[in-house]
């Protein structure tokens, strides 16, 4: 585009800064001069400078403000919003309407009018809303909070006059379904100064009809029950697809709202997202009742990934003043530029683009509830299979029918599992497979959602997602591959969580923690043995010990996941075991978790009762080393002991006295002379202990298996044949005469005295600490007998 065609040069001017600046700010290309000046400046404020800056180093500056922290961030990545030229548009939008707001009062007047009238107008045939007016707002509550406030001007005449006094003899009562968004009713009444007692929630269908759906027999009733207590029913709010709230995207029932609304002069306001596919060819008939409702609101940014632009509300009514009054009006051409953004974004658009990218999100819905309807174990819940726009799914294993194909059993209609805990156990694997499918497809825009009925589930909301965050059809695909790889994962850990529970309630030293929050196997803690120790000693051993078990875990080499579990709310001092495959052994895991426990201990045992031993031996050397000066002192006599004396008598009749000190011996526990070290020249390497013992039970593994892994062979795989020559090598390896090595006595493996068995087991112990096994095990507690000459 051309901007020399323009006439008026600031807006050529105006349309090159913004493409510089949106240029400079999408450019993720940093220079390292620029991180280093990232990194100095950060987010601390600083004085502002006397001699201005340039519009480049202020650009620069909101570009580090907006990508500074994403190497600091986690492995999930934010993704900032795809903006297109349409997004630009948006943007231009503000900064024109910056600069028509300096007009003159008559030209602003004329181009406020037209920029108005034309976006209502396309708005109203886009949606099929005739005769309606339109309300532009940056929150999107805030239409439903001016409708309110028509509503009590055209029910109460006396309210502009009297003000809340009128409403004391009518209370006003408005209507919202149990399912619409968190804290809507309390915003309503806070604003417009109402009791919460104003506010009525109508709880959905219980025991007809959908579940997600307003029970309108029950709203007729409660009707009712107000008008004859001197109560106004005053407006209700339904939900056309609830897109601000973890809703399934159902739609109520419109049509018989209306009737309901028109029989007890109520008005009906209708907001969701499933409003969107009103700009299709087809519609459903629950959705096309939307068109007859008082008014309704529209989001059209995130349908059309149009950034900074309004939400609308479309409404109905006859009267401009009483529309002034509410604040749906106004009479300053300022605040009518709100729809300039939309305006410019819709015209750069067209009818043709807005539907498009309507129909392309309901097409990426369709395709995903196409291949849903092909997996096993996935439930999902949709209001209209042939035009929802929301897809809710979840994981779901049915227990009472097994042999039956999983997917057969009615999609509308989910089973609530048979065990109290169960539904726990399903709502957390559905939360870590909703956070699994975000983070490896985020261009998919899927959520976790809480249902009242249904639990935890996944949610699919490409009209909300796939126009700013770029969804396409093959992100669809890539979706349902890394589903189709997760539901493995999830039936067996479902399956195998029992059989581990079992295998730890029989393993002695193993504790079974019952963590139904935990999408794992389970969780497991090493029950500590206390020697009537105090609770906080005990408590600081037991973290002690659960931490190094942890560590040795992690260090082997196995497919699994051991942690600390989650950062808040986990139980304290377990090892959390994560997802797992069908092909794992759950009692070698089981049996390795305790068989590692119990050396920890032992070793934690051995290295106290060391120290103990060592501190006396310590006190029993310096006794004896006390007591051999005595006698030293004793044989060289008092002469040698006065100065002068001394080195005349040691010349003339030098003393020979060989140095004598101890030596503590940890096989033996005991304390030995220095004599023979001197006299030798070299240290004793005493008696070699014995090699670790290493387990009998140790499983043999296939090339490349990893620990942990059973073979998935079946039990009659291994033919008669195969075990007959087995038993025929193993006997001929028993018949092989043994190979001994010289010098190797061939009753040591049968005998062995007491004190080798506890010096094995004392460099079992010791192996990963501080005394080497390849050395001798008696260290230098020494003292050399020092002569006082001078």
């Amino acid at each position: 585009f051309s901007y020399s065609k323009m006439v008026d040069p600031t807006l050529a001017e105006m349309g090159k800064n913004l493409n510089e600046a949106m240029k400079m700010l999408e450019d993720n290309q940093r220079k390292e001069e620029e991180n280093e000046k990232r990194y100095t400046r950060k987010d601390i404020p600083g004085p502002l400078q006397g001699s201005g800056q340039d519009m480049v180093s202020i650009l620069q500056l909101v570009q580090n403000l907006m990508h500074g922290e994403e190497e600091e961030e986690s492995s999930q990545a934010y993704r900032l919003q795809n903006v297109g030229e349409q997004g630009h548009m948006a943007l231009l939008g503000h900064s024109l309407a910056a600069y028509i707001s300096v007009l003159d009062r008559e030209r602003l007047r004329k181009l406020t009018t037209r920029i108005l009238s034309d976006t209502t107008l396309w708005l109203c045939r886009l949606f099929r809303y005739e005769n309606g007016s339109a309300y532009y707002h940056e929150d999107d509550r805030e239409g439903l909070l001016k409708i309110c406030r028509l509503v009590i001007h055209t029910r109460y005449e006396d309210y502009t006059v009297e003000g809340f006094n009128v409403l004391y003899t009518k209370q006003p009562v408005i209507y919202i379904s149990s399912a619409a968004r968190m804290g809507l009713g309390q915003a309503l009444c806070n604003q417009l100064g109402l009791p919460l007692s104003c506010m009525c929630r109508v709880p959905c269908n219980t025991m007809f009809g959908s579940q997600h759906q307003m029970d309108v027999a029950l709203l007729d009733r409660l009707i009712k029950d107000d008008a004859e207590s001197g109560k106004l029913p005053l407006l209700l709010v339904a939900n056309a697809g609830k897109c601000w709230t973890p809703g399934a995207g159902h739609t109520d029932k419109l049509g018989r709202l209306k009737e309901l609304c028109e029989q007890y002069n109520m008005w009906l306001h209708v907001e969701g997202v499933n409003l969107a596919t009103l700009a299709l060819g087809y519609v459903s008939s629950s959705v096309l009742a939307a068109t007859k409702c008082d008014s309704m609101t529209l989001t059209l940014g995130s349908w059309l990934g149009l950034p900074a632009v309004p939400a609308v509300t479309l409404y109905r009514h006859e009267d401009p003043s009483l529309s002034l009054a509410a604040g749906l009006t106004s009479s300053q051409p300022v605040e009518k530029l709100r729809a300039l953004p939309l305006w410019l974004s819709l015209q750069y658009l067209g009818h043709d683009g807005i539907v498009e990218r309507i129909k392309h999100a309901s097409q990426l819905s369709q395709r995903l509830l196409e291949n849903l309807k092909n997996l096993d174990f996935i439930k999902t819940s949709v209001e209209d299979e042939l035009s929802s726009p929301v897809v809710v799914f979840k994981f779901f294993q049915e227990y009472a029918n097994r042999d039956q194909t999983p997917h057969a059993a009615p999609t509308s209609a989910l089973q609530h599992p048979r065990i109290s805990n169960e539904r726990h156990v399903y709502d957390t694997f559905n939360q870590w497979l909703g956070e699994q499918l975000a983070q490896l497809v985020p261009a998919s825009g899927v959520d976790v959602v809480e249902l009242e009925d249904e639990g935890t589930c996944v949610r699919f909301s490409p009209l909300m997602t796939s126009a700013v965050l770029g969804t396409e059809i093959q992100d669809v695909d890539q979706l349902v591959d890394c589903l189709k790889m997760k539901i493995p994962v999830l039936t067996s850990t479902l399956q195998l969580r029992e059989e581990f529970e079992q295998e730890v309630k029989r393993t002695v030293g193993l504790v079974y923690v019952e963590e139904l929050s935990w999408p794992g196997l389970g969780v497991v803690r090493y029950s500590y043995h206390s020697d009537g120790k105090n609770d906080d000693k005990q408590e600081k051993e037991l973290e002690k010990i659960n931490t190094e078990l942890l560590k040795k875990l992690n260090d082997l080499e196995s497919d699994l996941s051991f942690s600390l579990g989650p950062e808040f709310g986990g139980e304290k001092n377990c090892v959390y075991i994560g997802m797992v495959t069908e092909d794992l052994d759950v009692s070698e895991l089981v049996e390795t978790i305790a068989a590692t426990g119990r050396e920890i201990e032992e070793n934690s045992r051995l290295l106290e009762n060391m120290t103990e031993v060592v501190r006396k031996g310590i006190q029993e050397a310096q006794l004896q080393l006390q007591k051999a000066n005595e006698e030293r002192l004793l044989e060289e006599g008092l002469l040698r002991q006065i100065p002068v004396v001394s080195s005349v008598l040691n010349w003339f009749s030098p003393f020979q006295a060989s140095p004598k000190g101890r030596t503590f011996n940890l096989t033996a526990g005991s304390l030995e002379s220095t004599e023979s070290t001197y006299v030798s020249k070299a240290q004793g390497t005493g008696t070699t202990p014995p090699p670790t013992p290493t387990s009998s039970l140790t499983k043999q593994r296939l090339p490349g298996q990893k620990i942990f892994k059973r073979s998935l062979r079946s039990s009659d795989a291994f033919s008669e044949t195969s075990s007959v020559s087995h038993c025929d090598d193993l006997e001929k390896m028993e018949q092989r005469p043994p190979v001994l090595s010289p010098g190797h006595e061939q009753g040591r493996s049968e005998t062995g005295t007491k004190e080798q068995q506890q010096a094995a087991t004392l460099v079992a112990a010791t192996e990963s600490d501080t005394i080497p096994s390849d050395k001798s095990l008696s260290a230098g507690i020494q003292a050399e007998e020092q002569g006082s000459h001078r």
